[in-house]
């Protein structure tokens, strides 16, 4: 078997294990290079208070995004309110990724929010002034994030370590919002 043959080999065998991963269900600057760390694969790990479906794959190898992957990131980070889904910006992904390698634990994250539809920020801006009208989360470019060992600060530093995008604190709800934007922070 030549070298080509056996990393095809072992593509497709880490594609068909990240396709089944889930129990339910970019070239970017800094959070890539704190995502080289972690060899050939990168992974993602979150779970939904909302709907109780986890989510525990691999969703990038040896340089590629594993289309399959990320349908079922889509799927798993839709509006849960209405069943909408967008494609999540991957750069959004590689952020939480390597944010969770930089935090070093084995909990996934719990996601509190990740695409929302403009009538689900409407109805959200109605009743909270800290919700954007133009909210990242519209385009699948923001997800809001809690660890049950890990505090605000602790992600928040992580997240803003990548120099990949914004980090907003929010110590009151215990979570921290995190997107493919410009570089900025707030409340911190």
């Amino acid at each position: 078997m030549t070298n080509k043959t056996n990393a095809f080999s072992r593509r497709g065998l880490l594609k068909a294990f990240a396709a089944t991963a889930v129990t339910a269900a970019p070239t970017f600057s800094n959070a890539t290079g704190f995502l080289r760390g972690a060899g050939d694969i990168r992974r993602i790990q979150m779970y939904s208070g909302r709907t109780g479906e986890k989510l525990d794959m691999i969703y990038w190898i040896e340089g590629e995004y594993i289309g399959e992957s990320l349908q079922q990131v889509n799927h798993f980070m839709r509006d849960w309110r209405n069943g909408q889904t967008v494609d999540i910006d991957t750069r959004t992904i590689d952020i939480i990724a390597a944010t969770h390698n930089l935090l070093d634990v084995n909990e996934p994250y719990m996601l509190l929010s990740g695409y929302r539809s403009p009538a689900t920020n409407n109805m959200l801006r109605s009743r909270s002034s800290g919700v954007a009208r133009n909210s990242l989360h519209m385009r699948g470019q923001a997800a809001d994030l809690r660890l049950s060992n890990r505090s605000v600060n602790q992600i928040s530093r992580a997240a803003q370590s990548c120099s990949a995008g914004g980090v907003g604190r929010y110590p009151g709800s215990n979570f921290v919002h995190m997107d493919c934007g410009a570089v900025r922070t707030w409340n911190g």
